[in-house]
């Protein structure tokens, strides 16, 4: 009789490519199996599939496989096309599970990692008796031109997944900084002031001091530029996984968040095929 020891192993496929940084990784019950993250953005059509199968070779092949995951974004519209399209394609062909988890989410938990498990920030903790603070905020950034964002808002939880505040969406970072601040105040109202909020992602396009001016006392603030990793959507999924909670493989697609430019172009111009709801 075969051991419960001796059966093979289920491991799961993330994968992301909806920011400059393309993520690749095999994970199984929260542990890195094998991990490749490779930047250039222009890139990634090229590069993901003979990444996915390098990461397969070295993890035991598809066969080791439980379900996929795919990081659906928002963030580069083409790029988070070809990872939501590989990641379907794969599922569909191997008859997997699969489902998609948000790319700032998985920013989130991957920038505030890095950056709370640094020397530096370990110690800082010490914090006085008569201190109290909430959980720490992260606010991802992925840059969306014209002084807008890809942002959301989240509160660190641990070692768990960070618990969204905000939704995913397309800002400008003048009135997100300034609802940021809006949202501090609420906070020291109701004695759930988080001691430090974290800026992370593409954070050198919109978190220099003069963008974050209007939070300046409210809270400690941390700007930690940061590339994706895809570990950090493979933990994501492994939760929807184990939970059932997976998607259509059919009707699964990218978070946009906002027409592309020649969309919205033609749109504009009365030649496009999109409706406003």
């Amino acid at each position: 009789m075969t051991s419960a020891n001796e059966q093979p192993r289920k491991r799961f496929l993330a994968l992301d490519t909806a920011t400059a940084s393309l993520g690749v990784a095999v994970t199984e019950s929260g542990r890195v199996v094998h991990e490749i993250n490779a930047s250039g953005e222009r890139n990634h059509s090229v590069h993901l599939l003979p990444i996915i199968g390098e990461a397969l070779q070295a993890s035991g092949g598809a066969g080791m496989l439980e379900g996929i995951t795919v990081g659906v974004g928002p963030g580069s519209y083409t790029g988070t096309r070809i990872a939501v399209t590989a990641a379907k394609s794969l599922a569909w062909s191997w008859k997997l599970p699969v489902c998609g988890v948000s790319t700032l989410q998985a920013l989130a938990w991957g920038g505030w990692n890095a950056g709370s498990g640094s020397p530096d920030e370990a110690a800082a903790e010490s914090v006085r008796p008569e201190d109290r603070f909430g959980p720490d905020w992260i606010v991802p950034l992925l840059d969306a031109r014209r002084g807008q964002a890809y942002t959301a808002l989240f509160a660190a939880d641990g070692g768990n997944a960070p618990r969204r505040l905000a939704p995913d969406s397309i800002r400008l970072m003048a009135d997100w900084v300034q609802s940021l601040a809006e949202r501090l105040e609420e906070a020291k109202a109701q004695g759930e002031r988080p001691r430090r909020v974290w800026f992370v992602g593409e954070a050198a396009a919109h978190g220099g001091a003069d963008s974050l001016k209007p939070l300046e006392g409210a809270a400690e603030l941390r700007v930690l530029p940061y590339d994706l990793e895809g570990r950090w959507i493979g933990f994501l999924g492994e939760a929807r996984h184990a939970s059932g909670d997976i998607d259509d493989v059919h009707s699964l697609i990218p978070n946009y968040t906002q027409l592309a430019e020649a969309e919205a172009s033609l749109l504009k111009a009365g030649k496009g095929g999109v409706k406003s709801k």
